[in-house]
């Protein structure tokens, strides 16, 4: 039987493999950035929905990028 080691994989996301790393690092990224600003704008001027769930949504998914991000220095992929 194969062991797996704690750091290795998560559920099904198998964080030992650099394309892995690379890819939750920048979906981490966009997250944080890209989600209170540039969604933020396209829920609200584009897509017509009100400013305060606009608003909303976006700051869900900085919070949701900020918990990637916790994640992501405690699987020690971010140092």
């Amino acid at each position: 039987m194969v062991e797996n080691d704690e750091n290795n994989s998560v559920g099904r996301f198998d964080v030992s493999s650099k394309f892995m790393r690379v890819l939750l690092v920048i979906v981490t990224a966009l997250l944080i950035f890209a989600g209170p600003t540039y969604f933020s704008y396209l829920l609200f001027n584009v897509l017509n929905v009100s400013y305060i769930a606009s608003i909303a949504a976006g700051f869900a998914l900085f919070i949701a990028g900020l918990l990637l991000m916790l994640f992501l220095i405690r699987k020690k992929i971010i140092t």
